[in-house]
């Protein structure tokens, strides 16, 4: 489980230098986006890595790994527009947005810890294909609930969604290195 925290680390880290970079050259203008809007944004994401594990030929010269990032980012963003709410005009700053990522990564991590101490990193068996359609599931779940406007009867939260989703990234990530 150790080269497990530490393979995930460096996941979130390269997607957490490319998050400050878009920070750095867009701000926060994220923060406009609505939880319907993450999350189609994380389908598309989902849908074509899909493709591309379908697909033989690819006319975009962009593999899986950039989207799996975009599918990680996107997923902190929607944690983050949780717990601040959307907003009319950009209002953090690199710094700020910057330690509600490590915050969410964080919380999500020991998601992952607890989990994987529990079924044992199932995840190592699986092939990345299968981390896409649970991606994929987990979407299809998430606009669900959205289209009930955020109420449930027996099931978790959107929030707890967004982490399976970063975490089963992560682990397709660290299976394609």
């Amino acid at each position: 489980m150790q080269d497990t925290s530490k393979q995930y680390d460096a996941v979130i880290e390269e997607c957490r230098s490319l998050f400050i970079k878009k920070m750095s050259d867009y701000g926060s203008a994220w923060r406009i986006l609505r939880l319907p809007s993450l999350t189609d944004q994380i389908f598309i994401k989902a849908q074509r890595i899909r493709q591309l594990q379908e697909n033989d030929v690819r006319k975009v010269d962009e593999g899986e790994k950039s989207e799996f990032i975009g599918i990680i980012n996107y997923s902190i963003m929607a944690l983050i527009q949780l717990e601040k709410g959307v907003v009319e005009n950009p209002d953090l700053s690199t710094e700020d947005a910057t330690l509600l990522y490590d915050k969410h990564s964080k919380i999500t991590k020991d998601l992952m810890l607890n989990k994987n101490h529990d079924y044992g990193e199932a995840w190592r068996d699986m092939r990345v294909s299968s981390l896409t359609d649970l991606i994929l599931q987990k979407l299809l779940r998430v606009k669900q609930i959205e289209d009930n406007k955020g109420k449930t009867l027996v099931s978790e939260g959107i929030d707890a969604n967004y982490q399976d989703m970063i975490n089963y990234a992560v682990f397709a990530m660290i299976h394609l290195k």
